[in-house]
């Protein structure tokens, strides 16, 4: 091959003593032509490299050069331009969390277009060496998160063309393993009734072992959100973990801005639910209702007792001066509560796989679980599948006459030895 005119490829020798070649693919961004370039010592290896070159343009698989992304600045592009304005703000606090301590650091100088597979594992198996705060190395499940941002990051690249393959989709990832879901029999779901009865917004705890709903959830109804009449309750928002600023211009002594006397939020107590499918309706059992007359009359005189203090907001489980309830907070009561019912340890959320399976053992269709516990797919019941599978028995009890029978003889809990809920 010779040059040619009509932008057609170019093979020739130049005054360097290299051969070089060049390809048109299509213009660029500003109207450009945008003409390819390669070279070596050998005009065979030049040949290949423009027919590739080639080869690649009319299959559409050659990415824009009209920007030279490095992976650091098309990040955090992404994450300012493209992430924040569209995703809530406890998503893009992952995001930036994954980008800024482990992306950036660990691939930020690498062109985008340059971005192997083989990058990304180095970087994973890096971070499965780095210690917590806790002393124990870092979980693949964390290196997953990281992953996925990434991966999400990258998608968009691959959208507008500054890459034509996203690296992550090929870069191998740790196994993580699945957690065993280890749900409260309902003797241990009694006893831990039982102790809420003796703790401060303890109807709380029932709500959670009961309707499972997230901590959010729990922590984000208020009043307005009771039918009393129809006996049922309105999911429409989730509490958010409170962030704050200095608002004494640095004056205090304190390090952190939720520490500050003249504190001032970052954030709205309150988002919308997690999904769609998290706004719902939930049945409410006759038990539950005279829980929630019981705590509102209790409430109500705490607001008497507090007077002008109190934070007239509404809000279902609140402070001593009606506040919205940390979920830091609810987390180290929701632990103290298992202490208290002599209850074996396990995850909050662990209180919504117990739900799930109860209503399960209840014999309740998986359409009616999905919209009681904000589910958007049958998978999240078939994760409890193995639950009932021995169970041929039909189980009609209501959710009153399972949770709320006789509890004069309240067996102790049984050895965590197998999992779900005894017939």
């Amino acid at each position: 091959m010779t040059r040619q005119g009509n932008r057609r490829s170019t093979i020739y020798k130049g005054a360097d003593g290299h051969w070089h070649g060049r390809v048109t693919v299509g213009l660029t961004e500003e109207g450009r032509v945008d003409r390819r370039h390669v070279m070596s010592r050998s005009k065979s290896v030049v040949v290949e490299k423009v027919r590739a070159l080639e080869k690649a343009r009319d299959q559409g698989q050659l990415g824009k050069v009209s920007e030279r992304w490095t992976v650091e600045d098309w990040l955090e592009h992404w994450l300012e331009n493209i992430a924040r304005p569209f995703v809530k703000q406890d998503t893009y606090e992952g995001y930036r969390a994954a980008v800024r301590k482990h992306l950036v650091p660990g691939l930020g100088r690498h062109r985008l277009d340059a971005l192997k597979p083989e990058h990304l594992e180095r970087l994973y198996v890096a971070m499965l060496k780095l210690p917590t705060r806790r002393g124990t190395l870092m979980s693949p499940g964390r290196v997953h998160q990281v992953h996925r941002t990434l991966r999400a990051a990258l998608n968009e690249a691959v959208r507008r063309g500054y890459i034509t393959r996203n690296p992550a989709e090929l870069a191998k990832t740790p196994t993580v393993e699945d957690h065993e879901v280890e749900p409260y029999t309902v003797a241990e779901v009694q006893l831990l009734f039982a102790a809420a009865g003796q703790e401060r917004n303890g109807t709380r705890w029932v709500v959670a072992l009961a309707l499972g709903l997230r901590q959010g959830e729990a922590l984000g109804l208020k009043w307005e959100d009771v039918d009393w009449d129809r006996a049922i309750l309105t999911i429409r928002r989730s509490r958010v973990r409170p962030r704050w600023a200095h608002g004494c211009g640095g004056s205090c002594a304190h390090k952190y801005g939720g520490h500050c006397p003249q504190r001032q939020a970052l954030r709205p107590d309150a988002d919308t639910t997690k999904s769609k499918a998290g706004k719902r309706f939930v049945p409410l059992p006759a038990a539950i209702l005279d829980l929630l007359r019981a705590h509102a009359a209790t409430q109500e005189l705490e607001r008497q007792t507090a007077g002008q203090l109190w934070l007239n907001q509404g809000w279902i489980f609140a402070t001593e001066l009606g506040e919205p309830i940390n979920p830091r907070t609810d987390w180290d009561r929701w632990k103290k509560l298992l202490v208290a019912g002599g209850v074996r340890d396990g995850r909050l959320h662990d209180a919504r796989h117990t739900a799930a399976t109860v209503l399960l053992l209840l014999g309740v269709h998986e359409r009616t679980i999905m919209s009681v516990l904000g589910w958007s797919t049958t998978a999240m019941v078939s994760r409890y599948a193995h639950v009932i599978a021995p169970i041929q028995t039909d189980l009609a009890a209501r959710l009153d006459s399972l949770l709320w029978a006789s509890q004069k003889d309240v067996p102790a809990p049984a050895p965590a030895a197998g999992r779900g809920l005894p017939q």
